[in-house]
């Protein structure tokens, strides 16, 4: 019944995530609720990294905080032993501010600013990966004024069609991330970076797109970013340490995906890897992963109280909940779909079609349609399923609603990890 091994029905009929019944947690820490299992991170995070030391050997798990990050989430990837990607000056301090160790950190961004140019160079983070060759000219000349060296990677467009959303496709020639190999451009940079003061070019990244179940997109781009690693050292006498194959991986969101084991895309690539630098004649990389929605989306749910239930008679029953797009713009964005139920009924059978709105003022907010859900009134507790990423952390103010907490589980036991806003927070910075 559940996409994920970690949520069970108890003797009382409810839903239980991390052997927490979820209607405790709604009566004591109030709706909407975001919920994360700890254990399950934890064992995500685990499972990823075993897969390099056991297929590879030689790399590093990189955590997308901007799938969800807050302090106790960049404790606990460090705890894990992982590196943590991050891609704006906000998810940087939030690492240094649990000091996190920045030889660790991997700062992405299409657009990174001067000033977080000039704070990842004071911190020392350990990889810059650099987008574009205004914001390489940017970094060398900030590096030559802070007596510093930056240590970059070069973000390259690979040129493969992950065949997902294009709102989520970054790795094909049109896409606003990266340097294209097609044009000549990636080649250039190289170029550059290696003749440049200040600059260390460790290696190259590419990302080619999110939510992604097949695993040959993967081991396609490895082979592409290794011809252009051996086209580097043949032509430019220079060879890489770093080889940043990104995220992505698909996760289970609807009962009718199949989600691929953490370790079988680190296995196939693996493989193609060492294959391909037999063949070219290049030394291995040392290898960088960076999930994210598969570390922390299985982990998490959301709770939400029901308000109305109203019924359009031969057109639709619509749902309203006391959030919606301001906590899960993903089905306003792309259509997203969830597996939902009522957390107070979970022991019965989903004999409803809804469509779940939330309290916005806009048609559009809604969470899904032609849900199956059990038989719905007031009061009864929606659970939606998987939501630990992209949730939060894309989650806004919109209609001046306060953003949810977010609260741990772990063992039976929870915390708060994330303060519910209040309405004071709203208006904390007005003048």
């Amino acid at each position: 019944m559940f996409i994920s091994k970690n949520l069970n029905i108890n003797k009382k009929g409810n839903l239980e995530i991390g052997n927490v019944d979820t209607i405790d947690l709604v009566n004591e820490y109030k709706t909407p609720l975001y919920v994360m299992d700890e254990d399950v991170i934890r064992e995500n995070c685990r499972s990823f990294k075993a897969s390099i030391e056991k297929y590879y050997g030689d790399g590093l798990v990189c955590y997308a905080s901007k799938t969800f990050c807050c302090k106790e989430m960049c404790r606990i990837i460090n705890d894990e032993g992982l590196g943590l990607d991050i891609s704006s000056g906000g998810e940087l301090h939030t690492a240094m501010s649990v000091n996190f160790p920045p030889e660790k950190l991997v700062f992405h961004g299409n657009n990174k600013t001067e000033q977080e140019l000039k704070l990842a160079l004071d911190y020392g983070v350990g990889r810059i990966v650099v987008d574009n060759f205004d914001e390489l000219s940017l970094l060398t000349r900030l590096a030559n004024e802070m007596n510093k060296t930056a240590n970059i990677m070069l973000r390259i467009k690979p040129g493969v069609d992950a065949n997902t959303h294009n709102f989520i496709m970054t790795g094909q020639i049109d896409s606003k991330f990266g340097l294209a190999l097609e044009t000549g451009e990636a080649f250039a940079a190289a170029k550059l970076a290696i003749e440049s003061d200040n600059i260390n070019l460790r290696g190259f990244h590419c990302h080619i797109g999110s939510q992604i179940f097949d695993i040959e997109p993967f081991a396609l781009a490895a082979k592409v970013m290794l011809l252009f690693t051996a086209k580097v050292k043949n032509e430019l006498d220079y060879e890489i340490h770093d080889l940043n194959l990104g995220g992505g991986f698909g996760i289970r969101y609807t009962l009718d995906q199949e989600q691929k084991p953490n370790e079988a895309y680190m296995e196939r690539v693996s493989e193609v890897v060492k294959d391909k630098c037999k063949q070219l004649d290049i030394r291995l990389p040392f290898i960088l992963l960076e999930p994210g929605r598969s570390i922390a989306g299985p982990a998490g749910i959301t709770l939400y109280k029901v308000g109305s239930v109203k019924k359009i008679p031969d057109v639709r029953t619509y749902v309203s909940v006391d959030g919606g797009m301001t906590d899960n713009p993903r089905y306003a964005l792309y259509g997203a779909k969830y597996e939902m139920l009522l957390a107070n009924k979970a022991n019965l059978p989903k004999e409803r079609e809804v469509t779940v709105a939330g309290k916005c003022c806009e048609s559009g907010d809604l969470l899904g349609e032609n849900v199956k859900i059990q038989e719905v009134e007031t009061g009864d507790i929606l659970a939606v399923l998987a939501t630990g990423a992209y949730n939060y952390s894309m989650a806004s103010n919109y209609n001046r609603i306060p953003r949810a907490a977010v609260v741990m589980v772990s063992k039976g036991k929870a915390r708060t990890i994330v303060k519910r806003e209040s309405y004071d927070d709203l208006i904390r910075n007005d003048v």
